[in-house]
């Protein structure tokens, strides 16, 4: 049985699999990126206003779309990710953009020991904490890297997704952090044909988990919302509705798909 002690190492040689076919999949369309599109749904956009001029943390930031779209808006950013060879293709893509944005290879919990910084805003978003077994710790590492005053942009699937089944066909692990989930999977969220398996452990949070753990680390919740749709096609048997708007085709927009939380650090 895969001890879930050395889940860093198993999951950076995820991630490091999923990003040589990401680079090139469709879902992420670089191409179009590199020509100029924005990849920040509008939500995200919307929550984290005029950024013009601010200094930005972007943690686990994968290949570095979001981030390079960060600094697009006229940030000073940095984005952090576990991937070495994600890392590496967000550095390339940053020159082919012709950005000047920055890019650190850390785990979350070890960046306040490699990086000495502050930030007017951290920002993470879409499938990032399930990746980490002690929220206390990533609302320490958030609240580490922010100015007084400054604020939290955190937009994540909701917890509902993830007691399911990849095929929603049944609950299959608890809403709450239990235990951690070990699984191998064939393909990637990107590219169901990639020709990848990789073994990956994550751990499911509830929202009272996270808020908690902010207002541990001395961050007020500003505001909440919820979704009933995704602005990815990333999941199972999707629907799209409009566009970068897709719900599950089996529950319609009945049930909550996203969830995001603006906080303030207090002076």
């Amino acid at each position: 049985m895969t001890d879930s002690s050395n889940y860093l190492q198993i999951n950076l040689a995820a991630w490091n699999k999923r990003t040589e076919v990401h680079i090139g999949s469709d879902f992420y369309n670089t191409p179009a990126f590199i020509a100029g599109k924005n990849s920040l749904p509008e939500t995200d956009r919307r929550l984290l206003g005029d950024i013009k001029g601010l200094d930005v943390l972007h943690l686990q930031c994968h290949f570095g779309q979001d981030t390079i779209s960060l600094s697009r808006l006229g940030a000073n950013v940095c984005g952090v990710d576990l991937s070495d060879r994600a890392i590496e293709e967000a550095n390339k893509l940053s020159v082919l953009c012709q950005t000047d944005t920055q890019f650190i290879c850390s785990d979350l919990y070890s960046l306040p020991d490699k990086h000495q910084a502050a930030y007017d805003i951290v920002y993470t978003s879409y499938g990032t904490i399930g990746w980490l077994p002690d929220i206390k710790r990533w609302a320490a590492v958030v609240s580490h890297f922010l100015k007084p005053g400054g604020k939290l942009v955190f937009v994540e699937f909701h917890p509902v997704l993830w007691m399911y089944d990849n095929d929603f066909n049944f609950v299959q692990y608890s809403y709450f952090n239990s235990t951690p989930i070990i699984e191998t999977e064939a393909g990637s969220y990107a590219d169901v044909n990639a020709n990848i398996h990789a073994e990956m452990i994550t751990w499911n949070h509830s929202i009272s988990e996270v808020v908690t753990a902010l207002l541990e680390n001395g961050i007020s919740i500003e505001g909440m919302e919820e979704q009933n749709y995704s602005p990815y096609n990333c999941f199972n048997a999707m629907t799209e509705t409009s566009e970068q708007q897709f719900i599950l085709s089996k529950f319609g927009d009945k049930i909550p798909m996203v969830y995001a939380l603006k906080g303030v650090k207090k002076n």
